[in-house]
């Protein structure tokens, strides 16, 4: 396991747990990496409700990055935050919409699974479902964790029969 990460994970999760009212999902190159995909990881992108991302944000208020900007402002909007934490850095996005053909449409997290880190549980989407969102998100580097997931997932297939 990557030790940044474990780290990130001991020291948000538990607070996570302790402001979250509503169900929350860790996504990213982190679920992919906790899935088994072979990816870096740069930081930590939980997605939660806007009320969940306004209680964190008030919460962590001394470790906010107010000057960053996240790319992609076009295709995707969100209660978004960027904490700071020892690891590297949290990334909050309550509400996250994308802009897909019809529109803006809420990104959902269907089937779910948890893993173990550090100690703590993890919500992470299912396989599947991280290919599935990361799939319509349709960036180079989400199309190439998807890649990567979709390997995992054959793999599991074969290892199964």
């Amino acid at each position: 396991m990557h030790d940044a990460l474990e780290q990130v994970i001991a020291e948000a999760v538990p607070q996570l747990r302790r402001l979250c009212r509503e169900p929350w999902h860790l996504i990213g190159s982190a679920a992919a990496r906790l899935a088994g995909a072979d990816v870096t990881v740069a930081d930590l992108d939980l997605l939660t409700t806007a009320e969940d991302a306004a209680r964190l944000a008030e919460a962590w208020r001394d470790r906010r990055e107010p000057a960053y900007e996240p790319a992609g402002a076009d295709r995707f909007r969100s209660r978004f935050g960027r904490f700071r934490f020892a690891a590297m850095p949290v990334e909050v996005m309550g509400a996250l919409e994308l802009h897909a053909e019809q529109g803006w449409e809420p990104v959902t997290v269907g089937e779910t699974m948890s893993v173990r880190v550090a100690g703590v549980d993890v919500p992470v989407p299912s396989v599947a479902e991280q290919i599935r969102i990361l799939e319509s998100f349709g960036r180079p580097k989400d199309l190439h964790r998807a890649a990567l997931l979709r390997a995992l997932d054959r793999g599991a297939e074969v290892g199964a029969s």
